[in-house]
């Protein structure tokens, strides 16, 4: 049985309170503190191993060791002159922060490579410093001593039998940290869950130990909006089952987990685990059965949460805590397949360029994960990248599509990063597309009132033609741009169009050219008749949900439609139900093939995931066509009909 069934969960649960019982006896602690006594000092001998200049590693995140920064403090405090001129070094604090503290600016410069609530202040201000890196590049900046290390400040579980104490709910690039570092001091607290993976450090390897139990701090969840749910819906629509997926920091990833209840054998390869991350394992949701790595296990670096997750993670041996440098590496994280990276983001222009570190030159928080798994992502087979914001910040007054980046923002994803982005209104799916296009996805998904200001810009700044109209939502709009000449693979030339209002003369003459055969293999009835009120029906298209391309050749100076394909989209899987029609006189020449790809071509620039089709068993042309269309087919046959999924290959 699984370890992540809600069984072995129970089973979980109690081992946490049994071990837990133990180890508050100190059974194990009692047990090394004799060995090795000497580990075991007095708080002040350990804090005066600390010299001017000196360079501090403090365990960020959750797993920052409140206690030893405010005894550190409280040292300094007594002894004012024995420590100065140190540099604090943490990845990102929600946790105390008392050294960027002015009045002890001669002690402590404190730099950070992610801005927390806490430190934003003073990284702008100038107090602090802030250095701008992703993620997976920290460890190698550590072990390279490009950065130094001389004190690492940790926080551990209790040791265990063998002498190993767990880093618990931060691995990331502590690891990397005690390993470069001269002394290294252990908080080791009982509330400290034992976690599995590459967080174990032994106790012959840590300095000092200073046992102190305090609550592990947690990042409370932030109250959803509606904003944020329709948000939440949007990107679950792109996430598939069996998709291993990589969930960002903030209330929109969030959003889009609590989203996932409905889907199948997902997958996690992550640097943040969460609550909601979690809660799709004991939902059964995640059971990691589909990945290419790590099968069966979520990966994560790093765990920010409440006292429940900790409470799950404690002794999981399906969830593996791996270093920063593995989980956030594009290489690793592009060898799993269909891997979805889930993020947000601050703002983003019309060209797709975003930040997620700084509103304009102020500091915010940090490139963070984005780079790296937005990247992997985009490499790995089957990949999406998705940018999550919502249309507005400031309650409304600003919009966060905008011409261009606020000045002197800084950059995180580049235009070549970004391919999925999503608001509240929409999808707009960027990769491959020109400005033009870029422009006008963008808008589409902007706040309507924002719409008319940038659309003025764009044209000012010649991004798009001078007299483009926007008339999205407007079902009718022809799509003038999808009208193009091809040629078949028997070397046919055809004109591809969608089809017109105006087009009921054509669309009749091209149904009445059917056979009864072909007519039956495409419309499933025996009616042959064609009257204005059905016909008309097939060519007043709603261009926005829907789209019918025709394939027209000239006759007598006019236009003759010789086949046309036709897609319905669903709006709950982001998936398009296709059928297509060929005129038996054209058929056997690659006109259906060429539709198919055509319209393959349009629906992957629309970001939709695949088509549906329902084919009669007898139509083996068609089932011909679909298996060499390039798709990764599925499906079964069910009262005469082939029911198929053809999901799209990047």
């Amino acid at each position: 049985m699984p370890l992540n069934t809600e069984v072995s969960r129970k089973q979980s649960f109690k081992s946490w309170e049994s071990k837990m019982n133990c180890r508050n006896k100190n059974h194990f602690l009692e047990m090394w503190k004799a060995t090795y006594s000497e580990k075991f000092a007095d708080e002040v001998e350990i804090f005066s191993k600390i010299r001017r200049g000196d360079r501090i590693f403090v365990s960020s995140g959750c797993g920052e060791p409140q206690y030893l920064v405010k005894s550190l403090v409280k040292y300094v405090e007594s002894n004012p002159k024995a420590i100065f001129d140190t540099e604090i070094i943490q990845i990102y604090s929600f946790g105390v922060t008392p050294y960027s503290d002015p009045k002890f600016q001669s002690n402590f410069r404190h730099n950070t490579f992610f801005i927390g609530d806490n430190t934003r202040t003073s990284v702008n201000d100038g107090t602090s410093d802030y250095t701008p890196i992703s993620m997976s590049n920290v460890p190698t900046l550590l072990r390279s001593g490009f950065v130094r290390i001389d004190i690492a400040l940790i926080q551990t579980s209790l040791p265990d039998e063998n002498g190993f104490l767990s880093l618990g709910v931060s691995v990331d690039m502590v690891k990397a940290a005690t390993e470069k570092a001269s002394l290294v001091i252990a908080q080791v607290n009982t509330n400290m869950p034992y976690t599995h993976g590459d967080g174990f450090i032994h106790i012959s390897d840590v300095d000092y130990l200073i046992p102190h139990d305090e609550p592990v701090l947690e990042l409370q969840g932030s109250i959803s909006s509606k904003t944020a749910q329709k948000i939440g819906n949007y990107v679950s629509r792109l996430i598939q089952d069996g998709d291993t997926i990589q969930v960002g920091f903030g209330i929109l990833p969030n959003e889009a987990v609590a989203h996932l209840n409905n889907k199948k054998h997902l997958g996690v390869h992550t640097s943040l685990l969460s609550d909601g991350l979690i809660n799709l394992i004991k939902l059964g949701v995640i059971d990691n059965s589909r990945k290419k790595l790590n099968r069966g296990k979520t990966i994560a670096s790093f765990c920010m949460g409440s006292r429940e997750a900790y409470k799950y993670i404690h002794d999981n041996h399906s969830i593996c805590f791996r270093t920063i440098d593995y989980t956030n590496d594009p290489l690793v994280i592009a060898q799993e397949d269909n891997m979805v990276a889930i993020n947000s983001a601050l703002e983003i222009d019309l060209t797709g360029q975003a930040t997620s570190e700084s509103i304009g030159g102020r500091f915010y928080s940090g490139v963070g994960a984005h780079q790296d798994f937005m990247r992997g992502a985009a490499m790995a087979r089957n990949g999406k990248t998705v940018l999550a914001l919502q249309s507005t910040a400031m309650g409304g007054k600003l919009s966060r599509i905008v011409p261009t980046l606020s000045e002197s923002a800084g950059v995180t994803l580049n235009r070549s990063d970004v391919r999925y982005v999503i608001t509240e209104y929409g999808i707009a799916y960027l990769h491959g597309k020109t400005i033009r296009e870029r422009v006008m996805e963008l808008i589409a998904i902007a706040h309507p009132k924002f719409r008319p200001w940038l659309l003025e810009e764009a044209k000012k700044r010649g991004l798009i033609y001078r007299d483009q109209t926007f008339n999205h939502g407007q079902k009718g709009k022809y799509p003038e741009h999808l009208e193009t000449h091809w040629t078949t693979n028997s070397g046919m030339s055809v004109f591809f169009r969608p089809v017109k209002v105006t087009d009921e003369p054509l669309f009749r003459d091209f149904i009445h050219a059917l056979s009864d055969t072909s007519l039956y293999l495409r419309f499933f009835s025996k009616r042959f008749d064609m009257p204005h009120e059905r016909i008309q029906s097939m060519i007043t298209t709603d261009y926005t949900r829907q789209m019918a391309i025709c394939a027209v050749v000239p006759l007598d100076r006019k236009e003759m439609i010789v086949g046309v394909g036709r897609y319905q989209i669903d709006d709950s899987t982001y998936w398009a139900d296709i059928a297509f029609a060929v005129r038996d006189d054209y058929q056997r020449r690659g006109i259906c093939s060429a539709l198919l790809s055509y319209m393959t071509h349009h629906a992957k620039k629309k970001g939709l995931l695949g088509f549906t089709a329902a084919v009669l068993m007898e139509n083996e042309p068609m089932l011909k066509t679909f298996a060499k269309g390039g798709f990764d087919i599925s499906g079964k046959l069910e009262f005469g009909f082939y029911n198929l999924k053809l999901a799209f290959r990047n």
